[in-house]
């Protein structure tokens, strides 16, 4: 089998120790084979670099194990070609497993070139992903304590979720906090009502007349705090966001393929032309401009797939390595499951919060794709399109950079008809008939 990295090493990483075999030729042509165990302390992997180097490696491979492969590929980065596999496609022969063997053989399929790293996107971005999915991870613990003060709520027998629609708006802060200050009367409660919630004075009293005790009020108490706090620290993450947005500088201009459509065949045949370099925040305003699509959901695109799109040669491998496309499996001919499969949890989950906005916008593309699908398919399926179709879009929005251009309510039925007129001539045409189509004014759309 053809050699293609002749000095390389593989390392079994594990959270306290890295396992590193080195493959190296020697003076007279022979391979050869060393093995050493490191620790995973910065100046044991300090030593490791200092190890790898002297043996002349130029390429290194390790699993992508948890969190622990990211030490050693911090500061092995700047020295060495370091590929990050899945796991899954560097599996031994099992019986056969144990730290030494599994360096061995990563190291041998490192050698061979049968090995394809993951997408390490640069430090900037790598930064941006950790601010963007912190903070999401705090929205999701806001709604969380916001659930366990409704349940609190029901435990008190106040059933102001039934009157409000969010029960942190402005009006129910006010009331939830005269609660846990000691205010038992419903009517009182009710008069803190604001906005059109002030029409509806009698079915506040008799949401709010419960039977409140001082442990209910301490936990009412206890979780406006907390969703105080978590506010605070949203607010903080979205300034620290759009700071480090700001500060990064413009890019090199990139060569870009011209203009696509959604549902067009990807091709890299077009003409290629120069565009001018786009900034991050200017990335996030285009990305905005997409239905569905808010500024922290663009913040949290940019930071998933990043700003340059050479790295995919196509939207279609973009919306793979996300997995928002069904997936292979065929056998004898058949096919069987078409399950997408465990995928970018961050970017597609992100993706399916804005397909679910996104189908509410009225005379738009993507609703009607999703009013299309969703009777045959099942809503489910139909979000999962609607997310696929947003990815494409914010693909050749950085492809292109350009805002997003809406296709029209109707451009499937256009298509549709199309097709059929097509279909029909074509059958007319194999019975021996000849066929002119005219449009008839009566008819016309």
């Amino acid at each position: 089998m053809e050699v293609t990295s002749p000095h390389c090493a593989g390392l079994d990483v594990h959270k306290k120790t890295v396992v590193a075999c080195c493959l190296t030729i020697g003076s007279t042509g022979e391979l050869r084979r060393e093995l050493h165990t490191f620790g995973t302390m910065s100046a044991d992997l300090l030593k490791l670099s200092d190890w790898l180097s002297s043996k002349g490696v130029t390429q290194v491979a390790m699993e992508s194990t948890g969190e622990y492969w990211k030490p050693v590929y911090n500061l092995l980065e700047g020295s060495f070609e370091i590929l990050v596999v899945n796991a899954q496609h560097v599996k031994n022969v099992p019986g056969r497993k144990t730290d030494v063997k599994d360096a061995e053989w990563i190291a041998q399929l490192l050698r061979h070139g049968l090995l394809r790293g993951s997408l390490i996107p640069p430090l900037p971005q790598r930064d941006l992903r950790d601010l963007t999915r912190s903070r999401t991870n705090l929205v999701r613990e806001r709604v969380t304590v916001v659930t366990r003060l409704q349940k609190v709520l029901e435990w008190a027998n106040i059933k102001l979720a039934c009157v409000v629609s969010d029960i942190n708006g402005v009006s129910a802060r006010k009331i939830l906090n005269a609660i846990a200050r000691g205010t038992c009367d419903a009517s009182s409660l009710a008069n803190l009502a604001v906005g059109s919630l002030q029409h509806k004075h009698q079915e506040l009293e008799q949401a709010l007349s419960g039977r409140v005790r001082e442990h209910h009020r301490f936990l009412i108490a206890a979780h406006l705090s907390h969703l105080d706090f978590l506010e605070a620290q949203i607010a903080t993450f979205d300034a620290r966001i759009t700071q480090h947005l700001q500060s990064q500088p413009l890019p090199c201009a990139a060569q870009t393929t011209n203009s696509f459509s959604p549902d067009q065949p990807d091709s890299n045949s077009e003409s290629s032309s120069t565009q001018t370099p786009l900034s991050w925040e200017a990335a996030v305003n285009l990305l905005d401009t997409i239905p569905g699509v808010a500024r922290r959901t663009a913040e949290l695109l940019l930071a998933e797939i990043g700003l340059d799109m050479s790295r995919f040669p196509t939207a279609a491998h973009l919306a793979k390595w996300a997995r928002l496309c069904p997936g292979n499996n065929e056998s004898a001919g058949k096919r069987l499951s078409a399950s997408i499969g465990q995928g970018h949890q961050w970017l597609r989950s992100g993706l399916v919060q804005a397909a679910q906005a996104a189908v509410r916008c009225q005379g738009t593309y993507l609703a009607s794709v999703f009013r299309r699908l969703a009777p045959r398919r099942g809503k489910n399926k139909a979000i999962m399109a609607v997310a696929h179709r947003l990815l494409r879009a914010a693909y050749y929005i950085l492809l292109k950079r350009e805002p997003y251009k809406d296709l029209g309510a109707n451009y499937l039925d256009k298509q549709g008809k199309e097709q059929l007129l097509t279909r029909l001539c074509r059958n007319i045409k194999q019975l021996g008939y000849q066929v002119s189509l005219q449009l008839c004014s009566e008819s016309a759309p």
